[in-house]
């Protein structure tokens, strides 16, 4: 990024380019409200943004307080380089990037009426009445009241009204619900990877044994419960592989590492220090940060990283010695 320039300002419409600014960009007016902001580049902005419209036009930007819009976020559809949120992003309307061409990060949560991102990585959650995510990876869950459309993707977990899958989706996650039952493209592939050595993988080191992704069937993994009370009746699907994981459990899961993974990843913007994965029974350990776990993410839903099927057979035998050994 080049030398920026701090700005001052009052104007109704922002237009900021090669631009830092130490401050928040926060109404101090009535007529303020209505402010839009225009993004063109090489920005920094420190504090925290409200406006009508946060239009983006390109990278690199970078935002380190919470952003909230009246109207719509706004990424173009040709932009490039580093596009980085640091905390919440919520926006009463709607979320919008179809950019294939930038590095999109939010580090928290995002709250809006409608979410549509590609090739965006989420360290947070999704909560929205629509989402629409094609080549994402959210470490957290998408929750949605209405409708949630999924194309080659990789979440934590779902639950929502009704959901759309289209080429491969892995869950983080034993389990996900829905309302209404799932709809698969034909061709489309579930995978689980809540008993897949993510820790090892992510060290570049031999993956446990017992370990790997768990393909789903919608139709067999799924489990129907009906709610009632005394003025509604209402059904979740649920679809998990929670019985395989609690049998795998006694065959010592705590060494794949996935929920310290997983932790580094969601509260990356909050912790003080970067910390490090112990790889194997060696002194040698693995830094956790960021831009390697997004990395690491994205390689796994693109294929780079190839995790194999887990060996569902297992002996009874060894476990209830472990069993009793515990």
């Amino acid at each position: 990024m080049t030398q920026l320039t701090e700005i001052r300002f009052n104007e109704q419409h922002i237009l900021l380019h090669h631009n830092l600014v130490k401050s928040g960009i926060l109404p101090e007016k009535a007529n303020e409200l209505g402010r839009n902001i225009t993004i063109q580049g090489d920005t920094v902005i420190e504090g925290a943004v409200y406006a009508n419209k946060l239009d983006i036009q390109t990278g690199p930007f970078e935002v380190k307080g919470a952003v909230f819009t009246q109207l719509e976020l706004y990424i173009a559809s040709q932009a490039t380089g580093d596009i980085a949120f640091k905390k919440s992003v919520a926006s009463a309307d709607a979320v919008v990037s179809r950019a294939a061409g930038c590095n999109l990060l939010f580090y928290s949560d995002i709250n809006a009426k409608s979410v549509t991102l590609s090739n965006a990585f989420v360290a947070g959650s999704i909560y929205a009445d629509e989402v629409v995510l094609e080549n994402c990876v959210v470490i957290g869950g998408v929750f949605a009241n209405n409708s949630t459309e999924l194309s080659n993707c990789m979440i934590g977990t779902f639950s929502c009204q009704s959901v759309r899958i289209d080429q491969q989706l892995f869950l983080l996650l034993p389990s996900a619900f829905s309302t209404e039952r799932i709809s698969l493209i034909p061709g489309t592939k579930l995978f689980n990877l809540s008993l897949a050595d993510l820790g090892a993988l992510y060290a570049g080191t031999e993956p446990a044994r017992n370990s790997g992704k768990i393909e789903m069937n919608a139709e067999t993994d799924e489990t129907t419960t009906t709610l009632t009370d005394d003025s509604m009746q209402k059904t979740i699907r649920s679809y998990s592989v929670a019985g395989k994981v609690l049998a795998a459990d006694l065959l010592d899961t705590d060494k794949f590492q996935n929920h310290f993974l997983l932790s580094a990843a969601s509260l990356s913007s909050q912790l003080l220090q970067n910390y490090h994965l112990k790889a194997d029974d060696s002194a040698r350990s693995v830094t956790l940060t960021f831009p390697k776990l997004k990395e690491f993410f994205f390689k796994i839903l693109a294929g780079q990283i190839e995790i194999s099927e887990i060996d569902g057979s297992f002996n009874i035998g060894d476990l209830t010695k472990n069993f009793i050994k515990s």
